[in-house]
């Protein structure tokens, strides 16, 4: 986009629950096609943001990993519907082992925790006199290795929220990529409209051009740069809430991290101080829509750091959010 209107904006916050609220986690996770959880507080902080209470989240959705390889709280039965788009996917060329044996080693690590063996640990000891340290390494890797094969079959999750241990489960995909991708697009566009179809690629880590066929019905074209066209829900502009004035923004935040341009949230002067080399994306504050500092909570004190001065009104107002944030997040990440 060369540039970001008012609408672009008003619409993405309405969509995505910056500018109106949705009190449980599960529907907002529903809504969202799964909340990002690199760390799994940034979950709560983001169903915080957006009006969800806590009670009882660790156990309320699925930690496991979706599109792009990345960890999600997902609804349990959202999992045969959002796992379908990459079921197929066959990692065995991470583990420096032939197919065969990579797949024989997955119905063990099956086997193993019918027998109640559960964590990425004691499954090291186990393989550990039969590969060499760098393949036990790379099947049991802190990134997933193994598990996550599992995990894209519907498998195998996370045992909670804040667990690393695993447990089985029984969330197969049943519908084919194509019935799936129909869907998940339209689900997509809707709540996180207006957008591209470039940006749905990202997001659900498609092919270049895969979703280019989209047919956008009951959808509505509302701008063009020439070369792609952004689709949002039918709802009249006049209709929508203002952008708030102040927002805090969770880490791995679905108003920054969806978008192939993240111009409409992050000016490209700060993105560095937000966005680190390690691709982790920090806890943010927004103003009018636009980050323009970071906030953290660090041994229950809230933290609040603008990237230019704001008037002692806008500090306290953060400082006062996080504090807020803080009491409603103590104890429960």
């Amino acid at each position: 986009m060369e540039k970001f209107t008012e609408e672009t904006i008003r619409r993405r916050m309405h969509g995505l629950y910056l500018s109106r609220k949705c009190d449980d986690i599960v529907d907002l996770s529903n809504e969202l096609l799964g909340l990002h959880c690199w760390f799994h507080r940034n979950v709560a902080f983001s169903a915080v943001i957006r009006g969800a209470g806590l009670a009882g989240w660790r156990d309320r959705l699925i930690k496991t990993w979706l599109y792009r390889g990345t960890l999600h709280g997902v609804d349990y039965s959202e999992l045969p519907l959002l796992l379908a788009l990459h079921a197929d996917a066959v990692p065995w060329a991470w583990f420096g082992i032939p197919d065969e044996q990579a797949d024989e080693v997955a119905e063990e690590v099956i086997a193993l925790m019918n027998d109640g063996v559960y964590s990425r640990a004691e499954m090291r000891k186990i393989f550990a006199d039969r590969f060499e340290r760098e393949t036990v390494e790379r099947l049991f890797s802190p990134w997933g290795g193994i598990f996550v094969y599992l995990a894209r079959q519907g498998r195998v999750s996370f045992r909670n929220m804040t667990s690393r241990d695993f447990d089985l489960i029984n969330a197969e995909p049943t519908l084919t990529r194509a019935e799936a991708l129909d869907i998940l697009l339209r689900r997509f566009f809707e709540v996180y409209g207006p957008a591209t179809t470039a940006d749905a690629e990202w997001f659900f880590g498609l092919r270049k051009g895969e979703a280019s066929g989209f047919e956008p019905r009951g959808l509505r074209i509302i701008g063009s740069n020439g070369r792609s066209v952004y689709y949002c829900s039918n709802v009249d502009v006049d209709d929508l809430p203002d952008i708030p004035h102040i927002t805090l923004l969770s880490g791995f935040d679905p108003y920054i991290v969806s978008y192939t341009d993240r111009g409409a949230a992050l000016p490209d002067e700060y993105r560095k101080a937000v966005i680190l080399k390690s691709g982790i994306c920090l806890p943010t504050i927004a103003i009018d829509g636009q980050v323009a500092g970071l906030w953290n909570i660090k041994k229950n004190e809230p933290i609040v750091e603008f990237f230019k001065p704001q008037p002692k009104r806008i500090e306290s107002a953060a400082l006062d959010m996080v504090a807020e944030m803080a009491f409603k997040t103590h104890g429960q990440i």
